[in-house]
């Protein structure tokens, strides 16, 4: 069976189970219900969530709250988590807190208004509350957000043995972890150890002579979108996080960095397409409409001007009907030539490999591109256009245009997110708009300005 058939196989069994999983509910029938939903992930619990409707929704918590664990809660998309907890009691969502790290915990608590986040912080121990405030008190979207507090650290004079024992004799250790941190007397990182190294090496070697090479600290002010990119650079799994004096107060694992990067990626999806990056399909109408309509609005301005241009040469289009057919033809080419390059520049500047240093080499590579392609489309064009209407001098005139639109598609491609990235604008929200803008502007006069001299 190919991949493919395995996957709409899964897909089938999926949608079965979840209409099995509404007519239980439907049914008030509890035990069917566990029965359905027992087997799952949290991963998939969640989505199941998701994707039924609010009453649905709060049918089958009503059902099945009883069963509903902080890792299902941590998995649930932000749009309706808080809406999830409030059909909860209080006790399910109390001990569910208790079963998260603080990470997770700060990660539910920070997208919660002050009456869910007031209840969750009085549901967990003293230390836990503690050092999840602590965590709150950092800015948002900073590695003291991102970071869980639960470590596990080792005198930096301390002997494998001496940590393997330790480690055996501790009460409780994180449920992942993948280095011991060494630090010195006043609680500095001074490096750190990964288990495997740890358990392949002989009870009387010290610390210090295994250490890893990649150790890195994180600031806790650190902005995460740094963090993923250091985590991503330096192919690191683990990075202690340290205050204003250097001392540890946390560690950041690779997972919670490359969700960063999911949603630093999603995020950039979104806004390329001028929709709000909080958007999901849990909103309703009027949020969905609110969060698309800002950069509509835009859109319709800076169409009106590419309107205001074609207007120009209202006078020249009724003369030769062939250049409102062809008119089209140049402008879309070049917006999809200017989306491709905006979406690289977005692209490469999100991993910052778009820098001021190879700036001019990128920008002439992009004008290259867009030549080269004006070049080989406008002969296209031309001869189409010369075997459609059997008018020479007009083929020549769309084939220029569209080598004219292609290069200025390519060139503010590049050039608009760097200016917009310099001006401190997110490229991703804002470029669309002007890139179209300046396509078929350019291309608009470029096929219309030529005709009118060569033409008529």
């Amino acid at each position: 069976m190919s991949d493919e058939m395995a996957v709409m196989d899964e897909d089938r069994v999926h949608a079965d189970r979840v209409d099995a999983i509404l007519q239980a509910v439907e049914a008030g029938q509890a035990d069917r219900v566990t029965e359905l939903m027992e087997p799952l992930h949290a991963a998939d619990i969640a989505d199941i969530l998701e994707q039924i409707g609010g009453s649905d929704r709060r049918a089958l918590l009503q059902l099945w709250s009883g069963e509903i664990d902080g890792e299902i809660l941590s998995e649930i998309d932000e749009s309706i988590r808080e809406e999830v907890i409030a059909a909860l009691p209080r006790e399910v969502v109390a001990e569910a807190m208790r079963e998260l790290d603080t990470d997770d915990v700060v990660d539910i608590l920070e997208d919660l208004e002050q009456p869910a986040q007031e209840l969750i912080l009085g549901a967990l121990e003293l230390a836990d509350r503690v050092a999840v405030q602590q965590a709150l008190s950092y800015p948002d979207y900073s590695a003291g957000r991102l970071m869980q507090r639960e470590v596990v650290v080792a005198p930096e004079h301390w002997s494998v043995g001496e940590t393997i024992d330790f480690l055996r004799e501790a009460e409780s250790l994180p449920d992942q972890f993948y280095h011991v941190i060494l630090v010195d007397p006043r609680m500095k990182p001074v490096g750190y150890v990964t288990l495997g190294r740890l358990l392949s090496s002989r009870r009387v070697v010290g610390l210090r002579e295994i250490l890893e090479e990649t150790f890195r600290t994180v600031p806790a002010t650190e902005a995460e979108e740094d963090v993923a990119y250091l985590f991503n650079q330096y192919h690191l799994i683990s990075a202690p996080v340290v205050d204003d004096g250097g001392r540890l107060v946390g560690v950041i694992t690779i997972d919670d960095a490359m969700n960063v990067l999911d949603e630093e990626h999603e995020a950039d999806m979104l806004r390329l397409a001028g929709v709000n990056d909080e958007s999901s399909l849990s909103d309703t109408v009027w949020e969905a409409a609110k969060g698309r309509a800002v950069w509509l609005f835009v859109n319709l301005l800076t169409a009106i001007l590419a309107s205001g241009v074609i207007s120009l040469f209202a006078a020249d289009i009724n003369k030769m009907v062939a250049l409102a057919v062809l008119m089209p033809i140049v402008a879309s080419m070049g917006g999809n030539a200017g989306t491709q390059s905006m979406t690289v520049a977005v692209r490469a500047l999100a991993t910052r490999d778009l820098t001021a240093q190879n700036a001019g080499r990128v920008v002439r590579r992009e004008v290259l591109v867009g030549a080269l392609n004006g070049l080989m489309f406008g002969l296209v064009l031309a001869g189409v256009a010369g075997l459609w209407f059997g008018v020479p001098m007009l083929a020549l005139v769309i084939g220029l245009a569209m080598m004219f639109t292609l290069v200025a598609a390519a060139m503010g491609g590049i050039l608009i997110p760097m200016a917009l990235e310099r001006l401190e604008i997110d490229p991703a929200l804002a470029s669309g708009p002007f890139v179209t803008t300046v396509t078929d502007v350019v291309a608009f006069f470029a096929f219309l300005g030529l005709a009118s001299k060569v033409l008529l």
